[in-house]
């Protein structure tokens, strides 16, 4: 399966999602950055499907997934991702969550680890605030959007200025993922964000983990991949010359960090 499919969860919004490789190969679920689709992992399917099946999803409120009115929570984002691979007869996968998606890897570390084999969390926190912000953020996407502004913003903390000086070819891409997320669809993962405090539960994760943080990333910084690898048991860092996101920035550097990461993890 190469195309865009959909399941309706138990709450009744549907999530967007494709299979990309052999269905004969593990199983590695990635999760996507806010304000991103599943297209942001684009530049790695053709090195990752060498070794793995793997499923991307629009999370909830972003892509062709619905965007439900109100606040979600990362139980909710979580449950998500339970949910499809249950639909999809998924018993367990590897699991690599980068930002948003990291969170949502966190999450499930904690309260779904039978479902996880190896799990990587990119360029993510287990904290961010303040509340403050965020809630201005909410309010702002609730009264007068202007995603265009949001746009310069996140590509501004996303990418060095060098790429966005040069009109780097990887740029518009992602500035067409951020014009077409709904507003109320972004409110409910800041929402879910703003109200997140993994910080000492993160103690839990018993599987097998792999950090990887941006060394220039101003979104979430090294020192919080840092709190996360020194909390998660037995958890590997690695620290990338990147800002948020280095799967775009440094794609052959970054896909080369997971595949070592898992196909060792896999031959043990």
């Amino acid at each position: 399966m190469n195309d865009t499919t959909f399941i309706t969860i138990g709450d009744g919004c549907r999530i967007a999602y494709r299979l990309d490789g052999a269905d004969d190969k593990p199983v590695l679920v990635l999760s996507n950055s806010i304000a991103t689709t599943l297209h942001m992992w684009d530049g790695q399917i053709a090195a990752l499907t060498q070794h793995f099946r793997v499923l991307r999803y629009d999370a909830r409120g972003h892509g062709n997934s619905d965007a439900p009115a109100g606040a979600y929570s990362m139980d909710r984002l979580g449950r998500d991702v339970i949910e499809l691979l249950d639909a999809l007869g998924i018993e367990r996968a590897h699991f690599l969550g980068l930002s948003l998606g990291g969170l949502i890897g966190q999450w499930l570390g904690i309260h779904a680890p039978d479902r996880i084999d190896l799990l990587i969390l990119s360029n993510t926190s287990a904290h961010l605030g303040p509340v403050s912000e965020f809630d201005a953020r909410i309010a702002a996407m609730q009264t007068s959007p202007d995603m265009d502004a949001v746009a310069q913003a996140f590509l501004a903390n996303w990418f060095p200025a060098r790429m966005l000086e040069t009109k780097h070819p990887a740029i518009e891409p992602f500035r067409d993922m951020l014009l077409s997320t709904a507003p109320q669809g972004l409110a409910g993962c800041y929402a879910a964000v703003r109200d997140n405090d993994m910080r000492r539960t993160i103690a839990l994760i018993n599987r097998p983990t792999l950090v990887i943080s941006g060394r220039d990333d101003t979104v979430t910084l090294a020192s919080h991949g840092e709190h996360i690898a020194a909390t998660v048991p037995g958890a590997r860092l690695v620290i990338l010359p990147a800002v948020h996101l280095p799967n775009v920035e440094h794609p052959e550097m970054y896909v080369r960090t997971v595949l070592d990461f898992l196909l060792e993890g896999e031959a043990a």
